[in-house]
């Protein structure tokens, strides 16, 4: 995935997640505090042949393999064969998608009796709306 909007970069940059201690209501309780990566994706984490593979390969064979996207709440789920071939190609298209992208929930779900496999994107709030902006391709149907 390509570079996102500045906009978007500067509004997450400054995000954290903040969580309380759900066991009490005490406003003495410490809370937890765990900071989010920003929503761009860092191309240099992935080595230069990664990313010719990354971009330029694996991702329009799977554009070309994508049999169907749902929208959900949070992201976008995209259903492909359920063959070997398309799983090696998922998974090593996800290692690498996680590394330039840490901000994604990736989820691979492969349907019982030979069904389709399904992939998902997701993540906290605004993960929906940098993939509409970053990848309009993989959710164009």
């Amino acid at each position: 995935m390509k570079v996102v909007l500045p906009l978007l970069v500067a509004l997450t940059a400054a995000v954290s997640t903040v969580a309380s201690n759900p066991n009490t209501d005490d406003a003495s309780t410490p809370l937890t505090i765990r900071k989010a990566s920003p929503f761009f994706c860092n191309h240099m984490a992935l080595t230069a042949a990664d990313r010719k593979r990354h971009f330029d390969e694996l991702g329009p064979k799977l554009r070309s393999l994508r049999k169907g996207v749902r929208e959900l709440k949070d992201g976008y789920e995209f259903e492909f064969p359920g063959d070997a071939s398309t799983y090696q190609l998922l998974t090593e298209w996800a290692i690498q998608e996680r590394l330039c992208c840490p901000f994604f929930d990736i989820n691979l779900r492969l349907e019982p009796e030979n069904g389709p496999i399904w992939l998902s994107l997701t993540g906290r709030p605004g993960t929906k709306e940098f993939i509409k902006v970053d990848a309009p391709t993989w959710i164009k149907q």
